[in-house]
């Protein structure tokens, strides 16, 4: 029996990437004012790079912290053009503003409204947003993220951390994401039940197989309650 749910957010609840388009052009303009080399230097996608090589080269060991590691780019960043890299914290905090700013697939909200009529909702993410500063909040009992926890998706470990954290065993707890091997694979290794949230229409390719496979959030709840 279900007792308790476990959401993803990015690419769940809302696109991801006009969230970080609108971001990294936040912190561009930020840039451009404030470290103008930095800016002409480091456009968007040579700083993804350096983010990418901090994660595979310097730090690998926080790659579970995506803010971390882009605060750190940015730091690098700064340091490379002789501009002072303490300029990364105020940079970071214009990024992770506009992080914040989602716009929600259109049956986010009325699925979570009918799951947390019958369950508590936990989220369960590797990304940098916040439940309550992206206007959600009082749709969950709580989140855990990867930076919390050190530990990314889809290992168990995390699985683990969101049900103590709700107080259900992993065979009580339904996990809902879009990722087949980061949310589905990491879910069922976990000992939990898993919805594929499938909206692309894309076969299934991943290792087991998901409880459910979802065209769209409304088909879970109607899932659940017997519906279909």
């Amino acid at each position: 029996m279900i007792r308790a749910i476990t959401i993803d957010l990015d690419e769940t609840l809302w696109p991801v990437a006009p969230v970080i388009a609108k971001a990294e052009a936040a912190l561009v303009a930020w840039m451009r004012a404030n470290a103008p080399v930095v800016a002409e230097r480091f456009p968007p996608p040579v700083m993804r790079a350096l983010r990418d090589e901090i994660i595979t080269q310097i730090e690998p060991h926080r790659q579970s912290d995506m803010g971390h590691v882009r605060r750190t780019a940015i730091a690098h960043a700064l340091h490379a053009v002789g501009d002072d890299p303490a300029k990364a914290h105020e940079a970071y905090a214009v990024f992770d503003a506009a992080r914040q700013e989602v716009e929600l697939f259109a049956d986010a909200i009325p699925a979570l409204i009918a799951l947390g009529a019958r369950y508590p909702i936990l989220a369960l993410s590797n990304g940098t947003a916040d439940i309550h500063r992206t206007g959600l909040g009082h749709h969950f009992v709580g989140a855990v993220s990867a930076a919390e926890i050190g530990i990314s998706k889809p290992d168990a470990r995390i699985f683990h951390a969101a049900c103590e954290r709700l107080g259900y065993v992993p065979a009580e707890v339904l996990h809902i994401g879009d990722d087949p091997l980061l949310d589905v694979e990491g879910a069922l290794a976990a000992g939990m039940k898993a919805v594929w949230l499938n909206r692309s229409g894309a076969a299934w390719r991943g290792t087991g197989r998901p409880d459910r496979i979802a065209n769209g959030l409304a088909d879970i709840p109607k899932w659940l309650v017997g519906d279909t």
